[in-house]
């Protein structure tokens, strides 16, 4: 892709500039021309094959998640389109909504027609898109249209108004409908309704500090940002509706001073949650919040981080040799493909244009970059909301997500472990498994097959540690009694978890995973001794690391574990097609006490009288080859009659942590 060149003065970070984004936006959308119908209804791009919509709305998705950057790209400019986008999807418009049909295929006799707009059908989805685009590009397009086709475009358009969505984010569709259709005076009732209706359901939502679950009782991900923020703020900042945006825009900056937590050094946002093939469209609720002014960033922040984002997935393949967008992380990766993803699903990322609309002579573009918060120091965050504890490290610019509060679960069931939501940590350099051992993970091996986490119910968290409560599940059943509360702490790159199970039987085999690392050398070792003190050689360990050690991933028993290995992971992750994943093994309640003295000669499993057994481990993820040894420390100072378990944690500089633990409770404070 031809690019202008670097900037290192204005952007010393990136080296990107205004220009860049300009460039990339209409690389991408004159490549999807050629894929357009006669008509320019549908863009019909190739893939393995549709959603689960069907062809034809794959095909309107593709004429409306590209109209949109087309839209920003155009309305950015003044309404300068040297590349004839809006005649396009001016014609587009006026084909699509001729004979609107229920047919999901595309056939011969009809190539064009756009689908129905039906209950908690894609379409309604797609149609926010349009009303976007139109209601930015108005005096350009909307205005040029003639009446009939108006007409039609409005009519197919309200019933969005009148349709039921799925009871999560997509309430925010109809009410990004009835904003346009309400300033062009097509059903102005129905669709102030619409807006009014939508707000309120969101309302559900918000529990608060900027932090919205989408719909489920704990689905915490990137559409907080890119979805539950950008469009009540975007339609208020259009309806130039000033207590609206003040309210949401309050929202929006407090969601930004988290989630510019959130992007690591080289610009990758945290790989965690669904929907993950839209990629920067995490930049979206940053510019949003630079173009309303509700921001805690400073411009030159701003541009960092979003520009950051973008050439991170620029330069590593996202964008394929005919100027598409692929399906997946870098290039094509199926196993992060939805169900109701198809080839045109990727350009969602179009939202991240939205900076564009900030004129040349914004301070988003004139001043100089500054460093993200993961460039600037080391940083351990508390996002009380979600329940996540975030850790990022300067020297590497890496951001890891302790996961203790997000599972995607259904309010009324409890479905199989998605590896984008049941991890105990993501981050912005590793993808969780697909296949062979999950990564991060404590599982219980019962009969060979190794136990789901669930639901995972939050327990608390403080300054540098986070915890909460699950219920193993084996074959989709859980194991009845059963608990594991887990506590992660965080000092520096290191991190500590601490798995208190109770109610399973003695004998039942454990296994703790860590970071799978990825890359084209995947590979390391298996160590024992990596523990500190008199117990040293008592404690298994495992090292992993990727590329020659660009990164690695450390992994030592503190507590339990009788065993170390380290397994290759079939496929890879999203981030490269050899991974491999260190491995602690051991088995419960081989009736050594809690206060085992480190120079008996049997390893101590942690298990007590009252059926509950401890587990503890380090862990490491660095792109920091001069990091000392992975030297941690526990030391169990007591167990109550009731099961709590009193520890004292070291960490390799000395700094002490004390930790109380019981079945659903856990305390956590300095030492002296």
């Amino acid at each position: 892709m031809p690019l202008p060149p670097e900037d290192r003065h204005l952007s010393p970070r990136t080296g990107w500039t205004r220009a860049h984004w300009e460039a990339v936006a209409d690389e991408l959308l004159t490549a999807v021309r050629p894929f357009a119908s006669p008509g320019h209804a549908l863009i019909d791009l190739p893939g393995n094959g549709p959603s689960w919509s069907g062809r034809r709305s794959d095909g309107l998705e593709g004429y409306a998640r590209t109209f949109l950057p087309a839209a920003l790209r155009i309305a950015g400019a003044g309404g300068d389109d040297p590349h004839g986008l809006l005649e396009d999807y001016a014609r587009g418009l006026d084909t699509g909504t001729r004979t609107p049909t229920a047919e999901r295929g595309l056939t011969d006799d009809d190539p064009e027609s756009w689908p129905l707009i039906t209950d908690r059908g894609q379409a309604m989805v797609e149609a926010a898109s349009i009303a976007f685009a139109l209601r930015l590009t108005r005096p350009w397009l909307w205005d040029r249209l003639d009446a009939p086709v108006r007409d039609r475009v409005g009519r197919w358009l309200a019933d969005a108004l009148h349709r039921t969505p799925n009871d999560n984010n997509w309430w925010i569709f109809p009410l990004s409908v009835g904003g346009f259709l309400a300033e062009a005076g097509i059903e102005e009732h129905a669709a102030d309704a619409a807006v009014r209706r939508g707000l309120e359901r969101i309302e559900r939502f918000h529990l608060g500090d900027g932090w919205y679950t989408d719909g489920r009782p704990r689905a915490f991900d990137h559409y907080n940002g890119w979805a539950l923020h950008l469009y009540p703020v975007l339609h208020a900042h259009l309806a130039a509706d000033r207590p609206l945006l003040a309210e949401y825009g309050s929202r929006l900056a407090a969601h930004l001073a988290d989630q510019s937590h959130l992007f690591g050094g080289d610009g990758a946002p945290v790989h965690q949650g669904r929907s993950l093939t839209y990629r920067f469209a995490a930049t979206a609720p940053l510019w949003a919040g630079a173009l309303t002014g509700h921001t805690p960033l400073a411009p030159g922040t701003t541009r960092r981080i979003a520009s950051g984002a973008l050439r991170h997935f620029v330069d590593r393949g996202a964008i394929d040799e005919r100027g598409l967008l692929t399906l997946g992380w870098y290039g094509p990766e199926p196993r992060l493909v939805q169900p109701y993803s198809g080839p045109a699903s990727p350009y969602w990322a179009g939202s991240g244009f939205l900076g564009l609309l900030l004129p040349p002579d914004h301070p988003v573009w004139t001043e100089p970059e500054q460093p993200a918060p993961a460039e600037e120091r080391d940083t351990v965050r508390i996002l009380a909301r979600p329940n996540w504890l975030v850790q990022s490290t300067a020297a590497d610019g890496l951001v890891r997500l302790h996961n203790h509060g997000s599972d995607d679960q259904p309010a009324d069931d409890v479905r199989p472990d998605d590896p984008h939501y049941a991890r105990l940590a993501h981050s912005t350099a590793t993808g969780p498994t697909h296949d062979g051992p999950a990564d991060n993970h404590l599982a219980l091996l019962i009969d060979g097959a190794a136990s789901e986490r669930g639901r995972i119910e939050p327990v608390g968290c403080g300054p540098d540690w986070a915890a909460s409560l699950s219920r193993p599940r084996v074959r989709g059943e859980e194991l009845a009694g059963v608990t594991v509360t887990t506590v992660t702490l965080v000092h520096g790159a290191d991190e500590a978890r601490v798995h208190l199970v109770t109610g399973a039987a003695p004998g039942t085999g454990v296994r703790q995973t860590g970071w799978a690392v990825a890359g084209r050398t995947a590979g390391a070792g298996v160590a024992a001794g990596a523990g500190v003190g008199v117990a040293a050689a008592l404690q298994p360990g495992a090292r992993a690391s990727a590329d020659g050690g660009r990164l690695v991933s450390e992994l030592t028993g503190l507590h339990g574990f009788t065993g170390a290995a380290l397994l290759a992971v079939p496929g890879g992750t999203a981030f490269g097609p050899e991974a491999a994943v260190p491995v602690l093994d051991g088995v419960l309640g081989n009736g050594a006490p809690d206060d085992a003295s480190p120079d008996d000669a049997s390893p101590d499993d942690g298990a007590g009288d009252d059926g509950a057994a401890l587990l503890a481990c380090a862990a490491r993820l660095t792109g920091t080859a001069l990091l000392p040894p992975l030297a941690v420390a526990l030391e169990v100072t007591g167990a109550a009659a009731d099961g709590t378990r009193h520890l004292r944690l070291t960490w390799p500089d000395g700094t002490t942590h004390r930790i109380r633990i019981a079945s659903g409770t856990v305390a956590v404070g300095d030492e002296g």
